[in-house]
């Protein structure tokens, strides 16, 4: 039997946690949120233009892109 727990937590109680965290576990999540970025972006390219004025090509491209920025940023700030 599993039993769900909710907890209600502020922004500022999740940040004081993550700051806890030992440097590869930021690295971490830090990647997985990139990943939400990426997806949101994407969401908004396909919003912004119709589906099926984009290919696989341009997709793909894009998705590059995004990930090519997020990663320059991450590296410019390493000083987790």
């Amino acid at each position: 039997m599993k039993t769900a727990i909710q907890l209600e937590v502020t922004f500022d109680q999740v940040l004081s946690l993550v700051r806890r965290l030992p440097k590869k576990d930021k690295m971490k999540l830090s990647k997985e949120l990139g990943k939400d970025v990426v997806d949101i972006k994407l969401a908004k390219l396909l919003k912004t233009f119709q589906a099926k004025d984009l290919d696989l090509d341009d997709i793909d491209s894009e998705v590059e892109n995004v990930r090519q920025e997020i990663y320059e940023k991450q590296k410019g700030q390493s000083h987790f």
